[in-house]
């Protein structure tokens, strides 16, 4: 089971956040070898997405980091939108490392 986690961005400015990968019984998984990808939707039936970039941080830890440059944050509506975390094994095993809900803040100031 994935672990829930809010995150904020703030809208037209840099996004950084650390993620631990763990099993269903909350074991770090090693993610060497492993894909990450991660998107936002407005809600689960939106066809529209947003990527984080993502970039593996602490393999043996199972420590990776979703980044959005402000350029992209800037893109995004304020308000609540949903993400995940995927990590996908060398083998294709797929497992939900994070997932919550991203709450976009507006910028006053462009």
């Amino acid at each position: 089971m994935a672990s829930f986690v809010e995150l904020t961005i703030d809208q037209g400015a840099d996004f950084s956040s650390n993620v631990t990968v763990r099993s269903a019984n909350g074991v770090v998984i090693n993610v060497t070898s492993y894909t990450i990808t991660s998107k936002i939707r407005k809600n689960y039936s939106t066809t529209t997405s947003t990527s984080f970039a993502t970039n593996i941080v602490d393999a043996s830890n199972g420590i990776i980091n979703l980044t959005m440059t402000a350029a992209n944050t800037t893109n995004l509506t304020p308000g609540r939108l949903l993400y995940d975390v995927l990590a996908i094994s060398t083998s294709n095993v797929r497992t939900r490392a994070s997932e919550g809900i991203v709450t976009v803040l507006p910028s006053i100031t462009r």
